[in-house]
C-alpha cells in the first residue's frame, strides 16, 4: 500500500531541499537589504504608484521588517513563485505518464485510478511541506542574524495558511494532467490559469464595478503582509480555499476516472 506515494515522495525530496536552498538564499538576501536602506525615507518611493501595483505586491508598510518581507518575499514568492511552480509541477503529474505510456504500467498493477491520482498528488505535498517547514525558521534566523525582530507566531501563521493556497495551485494543475494527454500542454495551461487569476485579483478586482470578479482568484483568500504584521487573518478565507481545493481533487478524481487512456 503507498509505494507509489512513498516513490514519488522520495524522488521529490531533492528538488524540495534545492527550491527550499533558493528561497532561503533570496530570503536573506532581501533582510539584508532591509538593514541597509536603514534611515531612508523609500515609503515616499511609492506614494505615486497606482493602487493596483501596490495590492499585487502586498505593499503596505516597507518601514517594517513585516512589510518588507511580505512584499518582497511573501508576496512574490509564494503568492506568485510558489502558486506558478505547483501548477506547473501539478500539471505534469498525470499527463506526462500518459504521454509516456507510463500510465497502462501503472493501472496494470493492483490498484485502482482513485487511489493513483491520490497517491502520486500527496506526493507534491512533500515540497509543500519542506518549504514551510524549513523556509520559516531560515527566514527567521536571518531577520534575528541582521538584529531585527519579528513575532514568530505571525511568521509561523503565514506559512501555515498557504497552505491551503499552494494546494489549490497544484489543484488547478492536476485538472488539467488528467484532462489532456501532454505534459507540456497542461503545464502551460495550469501556469497560464493561475497568473490570470493573479492578475484579475490585483489588477480588475479592485476596478469599481468589477469587485465580484476578485473573488474567483486564490490570491483573494491569502494575504500574507497583514498576517506578518500584526497576525490578522479571517479564517472563512482559508476554509474557502480548502473547500476549493477538494472540489478540484473531486473534479479531477471524476474526469480521469471516466476518460479513456
Amino acid at each position: 500500500m503507498l509505494e507509489t506515494l512513498r516513490y514519488e515522495g522520495s524522488r521529490r525530496l531533492r528538488g524540495a531541499a534545492i527550491l527550499t536552498g533558493g528561497i532561503g538564499a533570496y530570503a536573506g538576501f532581501i533582510v539584508w537589504y532591509f538593514t541597509i536602506l536603514e534611515g531612508v525615507d523609500y515609503e515616499d518611493i511609492f506614494d505615486d504608484l497606482p493602487p493596483a501595483m501596490l495590492e499585487a505586491f502586498g505593499i503596505e508598510s516597507l518601514s517594517t521588517i513585516e512589510g518588507f518581507l511580505g512584499a518582497q518575499v511573501f508576496s512574490f514568492v509564494w503568492l506568485l513563485g510558489l502558486g506558478l511552480y505547483f501548477a506547473y509541477v501539478a500539471g505534469g503529474t498525470i499527463a506526462s505518464d500518459i504521454e509516456t505510456e507510463r500510465l497502462d504500467l501503472l493501472l496494470s498493477l493492483p490498484v485502482t485510478r482513485s487511489q493513483l491520482l491520490f497517491e502520486k498528488f500527496a506526493a507534491l505535498l512533500v515540497p509543500v511541506v519542506v518549504v514551510n517547514a524549513l523556509g520559516g525558521p531560515l527566514i527567521y534566523l536571518f531577520v534575528v542574524a541582521a538584529g531585527e525582530t519579528i513575532a514568530l507566531d505571525h511568521l509561523f501563521l503565514a506559512h501555515l495558511l498557504s497552505i491551503p493556497f499552494l494546494l489549490v495551485c497544484a489543484g488547478i494543475g492536476l485538472v488539467f494532467s488528467v484532462a489532456v494527454d501532454r505534459a507540456a500542454i497542461a503545464e502551460r495551461a495550469a501556469v497560464g490559469t493561475v497568473f490570470v487569476l493573479y492578475l484579475i485579483e490585483s489588477s480588475v478586482g479592485g476596478a469599481e464595478g468589477y469587485d465580484w470578479i476578485q473573488y474567483v482568484s486564490p490570491t483573494q483568500y491569502y494575504e500574507p503582509t497583514p498576517i506578518l504584521m500584526d497576525g490578522s487573518f479571517e479564517p472563512i478565507d482559508s476554509a474557502i480555499l480548502l473547500v476549493a481545493f477538494v472540489g478540484l481533487m473531486l473534479l479531477s478524481q471524476a474526469l480521469f476516472v471516466r476518460r479513456d487512456v
